[in-house]
């Protein structure tokens, strides 16, 4: 499986969707605390731009916040992209 990171802050509802996403197939994630400012500025590079929280990378693909992850899901295919 491969690794998977997901910035995040501490007040986020969807940070936390995204986390328990994760939680609910047993994927294992590093997250990163992007309330901390220059964490952020490499995760805004990182993310081609995007500012807000979660942005999610599995491997080195960018997939992007929450609802890119769940549109992922429902799709069939995160499996894929984690390597399952």
């Amino acid at each position: 499986m491969k690794k998977v990171e997901i910035y995040t802050t501490q007040w986020c509802p969807y940070c936390d969707a995204a986390k328990s996403l994760l939680d609910k197939k047993g994927v294992d994630y590093d997250e990163v605390d992007a309330d901390d400012p220059e964490i952020r500025v490499a995760m805004v590079e990182r993310a081609h731009g995007r500012r807000t929280v979660p942005q999610i990378f599995v491997g080195e693909t960018h997939v992007g916040g929450y609802d890119d992850l769940s549109a992922l899901e429902r799709g069939g295919q995160l499996d894929p992209l984690l390597g399952d």
